[in-house]
């Protein structure tokens, strides 16, 4: 088996290097965020968006040296590691945890960011585009939400539980509540739910990720000249919609097949399937 290798703090090291100590911060408290990002045709895709959250979200934590971690930093890091890695003409999941360097107990010694950056070939999978998803909803406990919950935290227990769920009963996703008994999003992803010729999705105020992919369906869905409602949703209307979709970064959208008996339909999230093929934002474009 070929060794990977990751980058620690700029240092190429391999996985199998033991780098993270008994006082790191992110093991020990969850202290720390993260970017799941696709490399595709030589770039990462939608890396502007990617840039904006974690920076924002780093902002939240208050950690320093934010600006260290713009466009070129991450493009120029994920590029060589792909490189060391074989992986260059390939599309690539590339990680970037960023977390808070240093011990200290709660209160911390430093604000001073350490990360590490790993890559992993995509599968080719178009299981989503022929069949659909089918999914369960996990009720066993409910995501809490603040402002911090629309951050990529490393702290992801209520995520680890839902996994254990969809495994056990081998569901392709389930559909997480907030504590109010809304719907919030996916294990790993966004949902839209397309109902009445509306499309509505959870608004970021139901504690859900505050998605890359979420941004941009929103903004292809509108330049299709469909409505996108960001709302409080009940689970009841999984019942009744004509279409649910899901939506992360390395899988685009996911359509849905089913949920119990119910069946639905692919119609928009085939039309945002394709549309996503060749969609690109440029953020000096006000017509974007």
């Amino acid at each position: 088996m070929p060794v990977t290798l990751i980058n620690f703090n700029g240092n190429l090291i391999t996985e199998e290097q033991p780098f993270v100590s008994v006082e790191n911060r992110a093991f020990r408290y969850g202290d720390g965020l993260f970017e799941t990002m696709l490399w595709k045709d030589g770039d990462l895709r939608f890396l502007n968006f990617h840039v904006e959250r974690l920076q924002k979200g780093m902002e939240m934590l208050h950690m320093d040296d934010i600006n260290i971690f713009d466009e070129f930093f991450i493009r120029t890091r994920a590029e060589e590691l792909i490189r060391k890695n074989n992986m260059l003409g390939q599309q690539v999941r590339v990680r970037l945890i960023v977390f808070r360097s240093g011990g200290g107990m709660y209160s911390p010694l430093t604000n001073k960011p350490s990360f590490v950056m790993h890559v992993s070939r995509m599968e080719s999978n178009l299981r989503d585009k022929k069949v659909g998803l089918i999914v369960d909803l996990y009720a066993e406990y409910r995501k809490p939400y603040s402002a911090l919950a629309q951050i990529k935290s490393a702290n992801a227990l209520i995520y680890v539980m839902a996994g254990i769920y969809k495994k056990k009963f081998a569901y392709d996703d389930v559909l997480l509540l907030n504590q109010d008994g809304y719907l919030c999003e996916s294990l790993n992803s966004n949902i839209f739910i397309y109902f009445e010729k509306n499309l509505y999705t959870p608004a970021l105020s139901e504690g859900c990720i505050e998605g890359v992919m979420r941004r941009v369906v929103i903004d292809m869905a509108r330049d299709e000249g469909i409505e996108v409602i960001e709302a409080q949703i009940s689970k009841e209307i999984m019942k009744k919609a004509d279409e649910i979709f899901c939506t992360n970064a390395t899988q685009g959208v996911q359509w849905v097949m089913g949920y119990k008996q119910k069946r639905y339909f692919n119609k928009i999230s085939r039309i945002l399937q394709e549309k996503l093929l060749t969609w690109n934002y440029d953020p000096t474009d006000q017509d974007a």
